[in-house]
């Protein structure tokens, strides 16, 4: 049993605590905002009417094609290899609950509740497409398990993303059928008690519901949707850490000058360096190039601060790429085989096969180690009295003794290391493939390895944001203090001050730390910066 899985709180909470909306699935319009609003704030779903045409149309040609003794692919056939074996008509039900049973093989840690919710919600969402030929009994129990906060334990590993999220999908349709173990209201519970305290009456398959349900790519993309959401507030949130350190270093404003970037106009970088120039407005901590001669100073700044337009643009192109590819697959059908009523068939294909999520969420990756990576190089310049133009080593503070006090040189041990270990998890998973199912299942995708790795890169790059927010900060004292900052950072340097104090003695800056991530994470940061910065790319 896992007795501590999802009793803590969700580790970003944008959209507060309160239930916001009532969420309406169709298969067709669900988007990111409203997957934030059920995952995270618990909004409440319900089934367009449309949507519950489809699924009953969609059940009774399948119905009828079983009735007439069609030969269909998992419905009265076995799966992959057994795929060629017929299923007499008495074993329907039988061989339907076999499939989730076997099927339950997920090992690790249970996902995080916010994942699990999203997964059931996508799950449910792509039923109410009509393509899956399930009874619309069965996915109003899905739906109503989502609403009375029944969270299947879902184990993180196992799957290899074809076809689909065999395992982490079979475990929640565990609990759906009464089995497997839940969370509900802080406790583990084996599936039948979760089921009883929440009032549901669990399921019995029919012909084909088994293989609807755990046949997709929900596990990734849940992980995926999330993942973006988060992305597109952090690299608004890293753009405000570089200015604010731009500001600490004496930074050259002239890089930022929208001609440049017009005569190189990659959307991102437009926008990147329009915040950033948003964020410095009235600054007198940065100056022009020829400022900067005049007294001495080389003309420009070294890379990790001249090309932050070019470097984190390119980041806000990838996220808003990885957005369009995940908004598709939300409102896809992806199991298999499909029923299309209209032509009364079922046919078999593809669709549950992960590589659009596993290649985007492994640009994402890339992406996101490269914020880390810039963030990082400005946090060694900051502690760097040789880089720094003149503020003190590790940003000691100016009355203590250098032998005596380290300031902040640790901090930039814990964000080179964190860069590091970025470098190895972007290694891509969506280049990789075993063969699964007896030779049968022989390209597989790697998404939710893909879509896991992209996540941890992105809460490690928060702790490197932190890191630089919270050196950036310490630069920025030591240059007069918030009275010489512009209008945008100078809102975000404040906010980090109501929580963390100036360094002027050695302390443990653990909990520092712990408090910036806290802000970027419940997005604080993000609603100080919005007047001064586009957060979606």
């Amino acid at each position: 049993m896992h007795s501590n899985h999802n009793t803590k709180p969700s580790p970003t909470q944008h959209l507060g605590a309160r239930i916001v909306k009532k969420v309406f699935i169709d298969g067709e319009t669900l988007t990111i905002a409203d997957v934030l609003l059920v995952a995270r704030n618990n909004a409440q779903v319900e089934i367009n009417p449309k949507a519950r045409a489809k699924v009953n149309r969609s059940r009774q040609v399948l119905e009828k094609l079983v009735k007439q003794k069609k030969t269909v692919y998992g419905v009265t056939t076995g799966f992959g290899a057994f795929g060629n074996i017929t299923v007499p008509t008495q074993k329907l039900r039988e061989l339907q609950t076999n499939l989730i049973r076997s099927h339950s093989v997920g090992v690790g840690k249970p996902a995080e509740t916010d994942v699990v919710r999203t997964m059931m919600l996508l799950r449910a969402n792509t039923l109410a497409k009509g393509y899956s030929g399930i009874r619309l009994k069965t996915l109003e129990t899905l739906v109503e398990m989502l609403n009375k906060g029944v969270h299947p334990v879902v184990p993180e590993q196992g799957s290899v993303g074809a076809s689909g999220d065999l395992a982490p999908l079979s475990h929640m349709t565990l609990v759906l059928i009464g089995e497997g173990e839940a969370e509900h209201k802080g406790k583990i519970l084996s599936g039948r008690e979760a089921m009883k305290a929440a009032g549901i009456q669990p399921v019995q398959l029919e012909a084909k519901e088994g293989v609807a349900l755990n046949n997709g790519t929900q596990f990734m993309t849940a992980i995926a949707a999330l993942t973006v959401y988060d992305a597109e507030r952090l690299v608004a949130i890293a753009e405000t850490a570089a200015a604010m350190s731009l500001e600490a270093l004496n930074g050259i404003s002239d890089a930022l000058d929208e001609r440049i970037q017009k005569a190189r106009p990659h959307h991102g970088q437009l926008v990147c360096a329009q915040n950033l120039r948003a964020l410095l407005d009235g600054s007198k901590l940065v100056t022009s190039g020829n400022q900067a001669a005049e007294r001495g100073q080389h003309p420009q700044d070294p890379y990790s601060l001249r090309c932050t337009p070019q470097v984190l643009g390119s980041v806000r192109d990838v996220i808003s790429y990885a957005k369009r590819v995940v908004e598709i697959e939300i409102n896809s059908a992806t199991d298999n085989p499909l029923v299309f009523a209209e032509d009364s068939v079922c046919l078999s294909g593809g669709n549950f096969h992960g590589q659009p999520i596993a290649a985007s969420m492994d640009f994402m990756a890339l992406a996101l180690t490269i914020i880390g990576n810039i963030s990082e190089r400005r946090t060694a310049r900051l502690t760097d009295e040789n880089l720094s133009r003149g503020l003190s080593p590790f940003l000691i503070y100016h009355k203590t003794h250098r032998g005596v006090e380290s300031g902040f040189m640790a901090l930039q041990y814990t964000a080179a290391a964190l860069a590091s270990e970025n470098k190895a998890l972007s290694h891509p998973a969506s280049v990789d493939s075993i063969t699964t199912s007896a030779n049968f299942e022989d390209f597989v995708s790697m998404g939710p390895i893909a879509a896991r790795k992209a996540m941890e890169i992105l809460r490690n790059v928060e702790q490197i944001t932190a890191i630089e927010l919270l050196c950036a900060a310490q630069g920025v004292d030591l240059r007069g203090g918030a009275a010489k900052l512009g209008r945008g950072t100078r809102a975000v340097y404040k906010l980090v001050r109501r929580r963390v104090p100036m360094l002027k003695k050695d302390r443990p800056l653990f909990k520092d730390v712990k408090e910036i991530v806290a802000l970027i994470q419940n997005g604080e940061i993000v609603e100080v910066a919005k007047p001064f910065v586009k957060v979606s790319p």
